[in-house]
């Protein structure tokens, strides 16, 4: 016994007691923190008599079945045999909620993610939509209207880059639309800072553009190159842009194409406006082509569902009532075809494919243009007077056409007989005027038929047979105008035409969709060449119903006036061709004047009158 307890000192033998109580409670409670052993060493004798040695903290040492000491992790995780942390979870245990003692509480925090919405992602989703929208309509007032109300206005380069792209993918005719639509909202809507910001973000562009379209490069040159004949770009954006652009980048090679290839280029400014069609007016004739073209192919074939579904493919509903009018116009230049041409519009009725609104349209349309087809058709009148009870019985035309009020209407009573000839004769003479080009001569025609209370008339009639052909006459009417101010036509005069063309605009714009624009520049051309004064303008508003589409054109023709460089783009705006006759004999009339004021010969100031051969100019001295 005695030898025994020499093994253990007083002191080894308290801290054993201890760590026996304290394994009795790891025991009863695993999940107590609290430490196996202190951390007191333990010193152990290795004999009888002999001095202790010091040994591994306890703490640190476990002995294994095979009686050998294995060291241990300081955090007590323990090694092979061992339990592990005391905390130390199964990590394969999950959750119960269908376990009676389940509480939400213990479920781990999720984070939920939330949407940030992006202004400009908004913004560009929102002009996507817009742009689509007036590819389908064209309707440029309204574009304008909606980007002002989508506000926003910081992100308006932005919407000349997508507005600009969006049209590269596409036809020529919204390529067209996306430039007139920029010179619409220049300044009005979009400042020339943001034009020129949205042209340098589509530079930027260039490179990815190029991968989806593989004539991006050209194009974008092409739209750079308009923009700056349209006067909303200025030429020193191409030096700074190329300054700020990589050598390697598409977009410096989209700035020295729009350079070399188009700015460069003789007669540029023309080139490219007509690079794309020009304005929609050419659009038109293009669908005013393809009506008549199938209408011959349907009275050579007879095929009337052939017929129809090309009627279907053009895909202008709203243009109906030229095929209905150009039907009528056929039925009366080939009799043999009329009966097909009616079976035709009858079942176009039937299917729904014309409305009726567009059918008592193109009727109406016709009736108004009798007096102008009668020159090339003699018996129009009697004709069309047999085609309507025909349409009108069958049910594919409505009674009400009969009561339909118009100027030119052959089922009026009433009528000024005095009026309806002048009309016929006008017709004609303007008609000549654009064969021969001959101003003297039509002046003349004019005096004999000694009626100017009609002036008026005769300037609407001029105008709108312009209207309805290629600039060359459109150009010689102006030329005209101006020639007929000098001689026999008042300012008053030529206000009250303009009212009845803008007082009959919206009639007009059935035939000639771009009615409006023209009549603007027609307008505007006028105060440039000094046929009216910029004050007539007011004149012309002040006679007009207020709010209609008239007042419109006028305050269009203001914009236009007003714009940088007007003289010159409006004097342009039909290609020049002979109506730079009028600004050439102003020079001429200068020079001579100038030239009889140093020499003093009269003799050769009046020969070089003579050698001018424009009489109707000598009010201009």
């Amino acid at each position: 016994m005695a030898s025994n307890e020499g093994f253990l000192t007083d002191e080894q033998r308290e801290t054993l007691k201890i760590a026996a109580q304290n394994s009795e409670v790891l025991s009863s409670s695993p999940k107590s923190p609290r430490p196996l052993l202190s951390d007191h060493q333990i010193k152990v004798s290795t004999g009888g008599g002999k001095a202790p040695t010091v040994g591994f903290a306890v703490r640190h040492v476990r002995r294994s079945h095979s009686g050998k000491l294995v060291r241990v992790k300081k955090d007590g995780a323990g090694g092979k045999g061992t339990w592990g942390k005391l905390l130390d979870t199964d990590s394969g245990a999950h959750i119960d909620r269908n376990d009676p003692n389940y509480d939400s509480g213990e479920e781990p925090y999720q984070l939920v993610g939330s949407t940030i919405s992006d202004p400009l992602d908004e913004y560009k989703k929102a002009v996507a939509v817009l742009i689509e929208e007036y590819f389908s309509t064209g309707d440029v007032e309204l574009a304008g209207s909606d980007l002002r109300d989508l506000g926003s206005g910081e992100y308006h380069p932005y919407f000349i880059k997508r507005l600009v792209s969006m049209a590269m993918d596409r036809h020529d005719k919204e390529k067209e639309m996306a430039s007139v639509l920029l010179s619409a909202l220049y300044a009005d809507v979009i400042s020339s800072a943001q034009i020129s910001q949205g042209f340098f973000i589509l530079l930027e562009a260039a490179d990815d553009l190029a991968v989806d379209i593989l004539d991006a490069v050209d194009t974008s040159a092409l739209f750079i190159a308009r923009a700056v004949v349209d006067d909303i770009l200025p030429p020193a954006f191409l030096n700074k842009a190329k300054k700020a652009l990589p050598e390697s980048s598409k977009g410096l090679e989209v700035i020295q194409i729009a350079e070399k290839s188009y700015l460069s280029a003789p007669h540029h400014a023309e080139l490219v406006e007509k690079r794309w069609g020009g304005s929609t007016h050419i659009t038109v004739e293009e669908v005013k082509k393809k009506i008549s073209d199938l209408l011959r192919e349907f009275v050579e074939s007879g095929d009337t569902t052939e017929a129809c579904r090309c009627i279907r493919q053009l895909g202008v509903s709203f243009f109906h009532h030229e095929v209905v009018k150009r039907s009528l116009v056929l039925a009366m230049e080939i009799p043999s075809g009329e009966p097909l041409i009616m079976k035709l519009l009858k079942e176009a009725a039937q299917e729904g494919l014309i409305s009726s609104s567009q059918m008592l349209k193109g009727f109406s349309r016709l009736a108004e243009s009798l007096d102008d087809l009668s020159l090339d058709i003699p018996a129009a009148k009697p004709l069309f007077e047999s085609l309507v009870p025909k349409a009108i019985s069958e049910g594919w035309l409505d009674a009400s056409f009969t009561n339909s009020p118009g100027e030119n209407g052959v089922l009026q009573n009433g009528d000024d007989e005095k009026l309806r000839r002048y009309k016929e004769e006008a017709v004609a003479i303007i008609h000549e005027y654009f064969l021969s080009d001959d101003i003297p001569e039509l002046i003349r025609s004019l005096e004999d038929l000694a009626a100017p209370q009609f002036n008026p008339v005769f300037l609407k009639k001029l105008i709108t047979l312009a209207m309805d052909r290629k600039n060359r006459e459109k150009e010689m009417a102006s030329v005209l105008l101006s020639a007929l101010h000098t001689e026999i036509f008042s300012t008053e005069d030529i206000v009250n035409g303009f009212v009845m063309l803008l007082e009959s605009a919206e009639d007009t714009a059935l035939d000639i969709l771009d009615a409006s624009n023209e009549l603007a520049l027609f307008l505007a051309r006028a105060v440039i060449d000094d046929v009216l004064v910029p004050l007539s303008l007011e004149e012309v508003t002040s006679k007009l119903q207020p709010n209609c589409s008239g007042t419109e054109t006028v305050h269009m023709a203001r914009s236009l006036i007003a714009a940088r460089h007007a003289g010159e783009r409006i004097l342009r705006c039909w290609g020049g061709g002979t109506g730079w006759a009028v600004e050439d004999a102003k020079d001429k009339i200068a020079k001579l004047l100038e030239e009889y004021e140093s020499g003093g010969v009269v003799s050769e100031a009046c020969q070089c009158i003579r050698d001018l051969g424009m009489p109707f100019s000598t009010m201009k001295w």
